[in-house]
């Protein structure tokens, strides 16, 4: 029996490994040719420390310098000295690039194409290599724009399923990308995508958890709450989902979907423009509930455009409410990120 184990860098590159329960993580990443930082190998100098985000671990033998006792209850670890007792998340302290670590490319080709709104286009691709496209629920890869040399950076709206990863994208008029996916694009067209990468991912739920979506930022939510439906919730997750105008409301059914099968999943959806027939109008900071932020003990996820990012930060700390943890991630069509 393997575990496997997802190396996150501080650069946002992921990389995946498969370790043994007899094997030391360390050996596990030097099998697979991932130079992490590691030293004495003896659990004394603690150069290979890092931070297990979630999964089932046990520590050999080290001392008080290499890691204190503090840090091993805030979960830092020696990967000189772990093995793995399940799936694990691991926080590696250094960059990609130091530590010789390239993000996976492949080959993929567009199985779909639907346009859901005038803003927004949903594609679906199909993996050349279905077992060697691992991510964590919320992160993005790079994807090559046909006939070009540029790239665009898309979160996933989906985990794998039968080979086949979905995207959730704004439609920029006049976009390298939208100009495509609009007007050429067809089953069969081959692109590359490079990743995974970003810090933006699920972590274990532990506590109330809410998501904040704003427009087209809603696709990781989506592969989030698929991991989520596999595995249960055991805490309260609410998201808030804020668009600009009536019609920029997509994939409600998914949402619908979820609610009904995820026991404690709700959402809450939102329309900033003046005109709006929506029962709920405003912005996302308009409609947050106090139950939701649970006094500060949550775990917030915000991924959106710049402002709406900014906006609902100043609206916390105005609030005086401290989210245990606070991970967001913004993208903006000049960067031409989602």
């Amino acid at each position: 029996m393997v575990h496997r184990i997802a190396l996150n860098f501080e650069d946002g590159v992921t990389r995946f490994i498969e370790a043994r329960p007899d094997e030391l993580v360390a050996d596990a990443a030097y099998r697979a040719g991932l130079n992490i930082p590691l030293d004495c190998r003896d659990g004394a100098c603690g150069t290979c420390k890092c931070h297990c985000e979630s999964g089932d671990y046990s520590l050999g033998s080290y001392i008080d310098d290499a890691l204190t006792e503090d840090e091993a209850a805030e979960r830092q670890v020696l990967t000189c000295q772990m093995k793995v007792k399940s799936d694990c998340v691991l926080r590696i302290p250094a960059s990609s690039t130091i530590c010789k670590v390239k993000a996976g490319s492949m080959s993929a080709e567009i199985e779909a194409v639907q346009q859901l709104s005038a803003s927004s286009i949903g594609f679906s691709l199909a993996l050349k290599d279905p077992g060697g496209m691992r991510y964590l629920p919320g992160q993005y890869v790079n994807v090559s724009v046909p006939g070009t040399t540029q790239t665009r950076s898309y979160s996933f709206s989906s985990m794998p399923r039968d080979g086949v990863v979905q995207f959730l994208v704004r439609n920029i008029p006049g976009g390298l990308m939208s100009s495509y996916l609009a007007e050429r694009a067809k089953a069969g067209d081959v692109v590359t995508i490079a990743g995974p990468i970003g810090s933006f991912y699920l972590r274990d739920v532990t506590r109330p958890v809410l998501f904040l979506a704003g427009g087209t930022g809603l696709a990781p939510f989506l592969a989030m709450l698929e991991e989520l439906e596999r595995g249960g919730a055991n805490q309260p997750v609410h998201m808030v989902y804020g668009v600009t105008n009536d019609a920029d409301l997509v994939e409600l059914d998914k949402l619908e979907a979820f609610a009904a099968k995820i026991p404690n999943f709700t959402f809450t959806t939102v329309v900033a423009a003046a005109d709006s027939t929506h029962p709920r109008k405003g912005y996302v900071t308009h409609h947050l509930p106090e139950t939701a932020l649970n006094g500060g003990n949550v775990d917030v996820y915000l991924c959106g455009p710049p402002p709406m990012v900014d906006a609902v930060r100043a609206h916390l700390h105005e609030k005086g409410v401290v989210p245990t943890s606070f991970h967001y991630e913004k993208f903006s069509p000049s960067e031409a990120h989602k």
